[in-house]
């Protein structure tokens, strides 16, 4: 099927954490621990199984429709800051990186959109069924396969390229105790209609109040959000 990596070059892998404190003690485990490690597990595997016939026809209609990869991977910041290869159905031109440098310099509003929110309502990029998938999330459930690689969680922050983690400032601390989720606080709370600040303080929120009815409770709430498409581009 092939993949796509970020059009810049994925940059190198890295950990902004080490792997072990000074001491040589281990950094803390992920938040949640075993338990929700463990209903991670259950609910992704179940998940691919059932899903997929569906994630089959949508490589093929990725393939016939656009051509080139059908899956994108990029660098992403998890738990500890240890970086992971963040996968995702491909849903923008082949040529993103120069279409996207293209509408920024033709736009002031676009390059200042992209600035704040690192998005754009209104991506040139996106093709026509690139833009389905992401109306209804579709086009991240690869990240299943992440999951079980525990890269991921169900529930979690979204995970950050290493540029957004300045967004976070002192905050950053929070969001490196848990794995990046397939949804979150913030997806269920008006995704990209909510600023970036407000992100990161649900995000720190999340963390500090965690408890396995908190990640049932998004779970739930996630799929209205996903099926009537709120604050998704």
């Amino acid at each position: 099927m092939g993949v796509a990596s970020p059009t810049e070059g994925n940059p190198p892998r890295l950990s902004l954490l080490d792997d072990t404190s000074p001491d040589g003690a281990a950094r803390e485990h992920a938040l949640g621990g075993q338990t929700k490690r463990s209903v991670d597990v259950a609910i992704a595997a179940a998940a691919l199984l059932l899903l997929l016939p569906l994630l089959l026809l949508i490589a093929v209609l990725i393939k016939f429709c656009n051509g080139g990869p059908v899956l994108y991977c990029q660098e992403r910041i998890g738990h500890n800051g240890r970086s992971f290869r963040c996968w995702k159905f491909r849903t923008m031109r082949p040529d993103s990186e120069s279409v996207l440098r293209e509408h920024l310099r033709r736009s002031p509003e676009a390059a200042g959109e992209w600035n704040r929110e690192h998005k754009l309502k209104n991506d040139p990029r996106v093709t026509a069924l690139g833009a389905v998938l992401r109306q209804l999330s579709i086009d991240e459930l690869p990240q299943l396969m992440n999951i079980l690689r525990g890269e991921m969680s169900i529930v979690g922050p979204r995970p950050v390229v290493v540029d957004e983690l300045q967004r976070y400032g002192q905050d950053a601390v929070f969001y490196f105790r848990a794995r990046p989720g397939l949804t979150g606080a913030w997806q269920v709370s008006g995704r990209n209609d909510i600023s970036y600040e407000r992100r990161v303080a649900l995000d720190r929120q999340y963390v500090e109040s965690w408890s396995l009815l908190v990640d049932v409770i998004i779970i739930v709430r996630t799929i209205p959000v996903v099926l009537l498409a709120k604050g998704s581009y």
